[in-house]
């Protein structure tokens, strides 16, 4: 069974963080490519968004008994098989996850312009993420 305040926990700290992607962005590209800092910043956000989620989502598969995911990716499609998310949600964390892997290991650099173009869509994403599991959470039998 799913430990809820594990999960609540770490649901916590990945809103806190879209919040701040929310805050961090700027009203434009140009701002983002000249502030070196902030782009940092928001990096550092979408790092722990993205490694919270898939904490999540590797806990409930495996106190599920669903199974261990072999990917990030595979933990998303976990809980859509299993109901808690959809599947077009669990795909579109699966490229935030591509993301992570880019700023986390330096694969190339981060596009500037995708990222700031892309970044709605993700905090949505992610807000939507949180949403699902927590209603998981109530929902599941203590």
């Amino acid at each position: 069974m799913t430990d809820p305040s594990l999960v609540t926990r770490k649901l916590a700290l990945l809103v806190e963080h879209v919040a701040r992607l929310k805050r961090r962005r700027p009203a434009d590209v140009a701002s983002l490519r000249a502030d070196v800092d902030r782009l940092d910043a928001i990096a550092l956000s979408v790092l722990v968004v993205v490694q919270e989620s898939v904490d999540v989502a590797f806990h409930i598969a495996s106190d599920e008994g669903w199974g261990i995911a072999a990917t990030y990716r595979e933990g998303f499609d976990l809980l859509a098989r299993h109901g808690v998310i959809t599947v077009e949600l669990a795909s579109q964390l699966g490229g935030a996850v591509r993301l992570r892997n880019r700023i986390a290991h330096g694969y190339g650099s981060v596009d500037v312009d995708t990222l700031w173009s892309d970044l709605p869509a993700g905090v949505a994403a992610f807000e939507a993420f949180a949403a699902a599991v927590s209603a998981f959470v109530q929902r599941s039998p203590a």
